[in-house]
């Protein structure tokens, strides 16, 4: 079995066990707009290989179901119409066992044409791959969103353990000038994280560490959320018609600060990485601070002296816009990331339910700055004169 075959095998049987321990319930939920259905994100990702790898490339590959098309597009205009985002929560048909059916089928069928060996589909295999480890990160948010809105609270897993003690925050200098940042070559990368380009850096500093849940209470605990002076005008609008007072999934109970993980609600870990922050808030956190965040060109110049990456998405100053030189790619697959790159804000360095191998100093996420439902927290930067 080639290596490809192997990694194939090996990211699809991951989806499904982050899937086992839920019910076929908590599997039909969509708890918001931007959540979806944990079955959704089973059946999408099969969708994503059936249709762009499986129909062009394996003749006489008998398609599992004609309506699964429309139902499990995500945005790809080019292949055709799709069931509407919002709506995903509405189909309790077909049900999860209807759709591991379908992922044995792809499979199935994936595994002939793998065994041919090398082919022109393997870079499409390898996007694939990658978008489906995406989808099992998404996967973690989502259902943390679902299980969070119901009054009994289930735990996704057994809570995890914070950080037992502070990690004292240091800051790492840097002397600006001009640099290279995006990927290098050799490895996978998505489109947007090229092409490599030249940059220009004014001397920066940049905090060893992401801000934790007890830097953060102090600021709540100082006003934070009443004070516009710290937001952006966006951001204090929604603290207005949010009404915000603390992070997504942050709640106070008899005086004690509370938060729901994807082990319950447990007590707020003090010393662990604040997650679950807008953009605004990670701007306004700084402004309090008397900082900033970085630019992504900062973050990822910095990226090798950096500690604890990895553990929440971090916010950057930066707009999602795309790289000098940049092309989509031809046809659908040139829908995967170009046409996100307005209104939204650059994060950087992956979280604890990225997955292993899925995190790289390159990466670009992005989201909208008013979003947290995703691991979004911040680290800290300030100017050097």
């Amino acid at each position: 079995m080639s290596t490809l075959a192997q990694r194939f095998r090996a990211i699809r049987s991951h989806t499904e066990s982050l899937a086992r321990p839920l019910s076929a319930e908590d599997q039909t939920v969509q708890s918001m707009p931007d959540v979806s259905p944990t079955k959704w994100h089973l059946a999408h990702c099969t969708w994503f290989f059936e249709t762009f790898v499986l129909l062009p490339h394996l003749e006489g590959y008998p398609p599992f179901d004609p309506a699964y098309g429309f139902l499990f597009n995500s945005y790809y205009e080019a292949v055709g119409p799709r069931h509407a985002r919002v709506q995903r929560g509405l189909l309790s048909r077909p049900g999860v066992q209807e759709i591991l059916a379908y992922r044995r089928h792809v499979d199935q069928a994936m595994a002939s044409l793998l065994a041919r060996g090398a082919g022109e589909w393997d870079a499409l295999v390898e996007l694939g791959l990658h978008h489906e480890q995406q989808h099992q990160e998404l996967l973690l948010m989502d259902i943390k969103h679902v299980l969070s809105v119901n009054p009994l609270r289930p735990a996704y897993q057994a809570a995890r353990l914070g950080h037992a003690e502070a990690t004292p925050l240091g800051w790492i200098p840097f002397d600006g000038g001009l640099t290279e940042i995006g990927h290098e070559g050799g490895g996978f990368a998505y489109d947007n994280e090229g092409p490599r380009h030249k940059v220009w850096l004014e001397p920066f500093a940049i905090a060893s560490r992401p801000v934790s849940n007890a830097e953060y209470l102090e600021f709540i605990e100082d006003g934070g959320y009443r004070r516009p002076e710290l937001w952006l005008s966006a951001g204090w609008d929604c603290v207005g018609a949010e009404r915000w007072q603390a992070p997504l999934y942050w709640e106070q109970r008899d005086g004690r600060w509370m938060v729901f993980s994807l082990g319950g609600l447990v007590e707020l870990p003090a010393f662990d990485p604040v997650c679950h922050l807008s953009a605004y808030e990670a701007a306004a956190f700084a402004c309090w601070a008397g900082k900033r965040l970085p630019r992504e060109q900062e973050w990822e110049t910095a990226a090798p002296r950096l500690q604890a990456t990895g553990e929440v998405w971090e916010w950057t100053a930066s707009p999602y816009v795309a790289y000098p030189g940049f092309r989509p790619a031809e046809g659908a697959i040139g829908e995967y990331n170009g046409k996100f790159m307005a209104n939204q804000m650059v994060l950087r360095g992956g979280c604890r339910a990225t997955p292993p191998g899925h995190i790289r100093p390159t990466y670009r996420n992005f989201y909208p700055p008013q979003a947290r439902w995703m691991f979004g927290g911040l680290r800290l930067a300030q100017d050097v004169r």
